[in-house]
């Protein structure tokens, strides 16, 4: 296990800007690590362990609630976005073979989506699950050179809904560019997909059936991976962490020293600790308030 690096970042790049009672009096950003390749895609149990990925060293690793890192799972399928489910199982979009996997606490795999009527998807990157079990998930098309040939695969870069584990996927908007960061209102409510290659993130009203409606441009910018806390703040990623209201309107940004800031969640047993992912590192930063993701 590795303990948290106690590291004042003042005088290497780190600043927030606005997030009045947003972030913690006085807090700052602290550095956990920087001995990975890539960093992605942070979720946390119920325990408040976030769980997250070196996405090209095929790796999971906990941060536990108690500021401690060890290597969770080896052999991921290059594991990308992840999201618990109700059970407590790890729902994991396997780059590897564009698969999506459920991943038991004890480590047990279950592929519960291989393809899709015999096409292979894009690449399954990030996903979130709705109170009630469904599943969306993004589909863009990132080539990766350990693909190896070229295989059939879906056409089209799409939003997907998947009633359960057991359903094939259905598209829900196939008319984003390039869809990455994806997630939804506690109440399951509504939906945000970020629209990382248009530069836009949009807002849904997620319908009874799991389709969705009443598309909104919610801001200006696309994102990786993103959250929630529990006023409605939406939290987007790529150059640092910019944070908007409900609404629409920045209210912060937090600047991370790395070349790119892929995702983040809320973690720590009062999910008030920030968990940010960021090209070889990972950061922490205290809240003032709750994840709600």
């Amino acid at each position: 296990m590795i303990a948290i690096l106690a590291l004042s970042l003042s005088d290497s790049g780190a600043q927030i800007t606005g997030a009045e009672g947003l972030v913690a009096p006085g807090a700052s950003l602290r550095l956990v690590s920087d001995s990975f390749k890539f960093t992605e895609g942070p979720t946390v149990d119920q325990q408040g362990n976030v769980f997250f990925t070196d996405q090209p060293n095929d790796k999971i690793w906990k941060y536990s609630a108690d500021g401690k890192l060890s290597v969770f799972m080896e052999k991921t399928g290059r594991s990308n976005g992840m999201h618990f489910d109700r059970k407590g199982n790890l729902l994991s979009c396997a780059d590897e073979r564009n698969e999506v996997w459920s991943i038991s606490p004890d480590k047990k795999v279950t592929v519960i989506l291989k393809d899709l009527s015999g096409l292979r998807l894009n690449g399954p990157n990030d996903l979130w699950v709705q109170p009630n079990g469904s599943i969306y998930f993004t589909d863009p098309l990132y080539r990766r050179a350990y693909w190896g040939g070229e295989v059939s695969r879906v056409k089209g870069e799409k939003v997907y809904y998947m009633a359960d584990q057991k359903s094939q996927p259905v598209v829900v908007d196939d008319t984003i560019k390039k869809p990455n960061g994806i997630v939804g209102t506690p109440d399951g409510k509504l939906l945000y997909v970020a629209d990382i290659g248009a530069g836009k993130t949009y807002r849904y009203t997620v319908n009874k059936d799991g389709s969705l409606s009443n598309r909104t441009l919610f801001a200006n910018l696309g994102s990786d991976g993103m959250t929630l806390d529990e006023k409605g703040n939406v939290y987007l990623t790529g150059n640092g962490v910019t944070i908007f209201d409900k609404e629409g309107k920045q209210v912060g940004h937090i600047k991370v020293p790395a070349n790119w800031t892929a995702n983040l969640c809320f973690a720590g047993k009062a999910r008030k600790t920030l968990f940010i992912t960021a090209s070889e590192s990972v950061f922490v930063l205290d809240m003032n308030v709750k994840g709600v993701e």
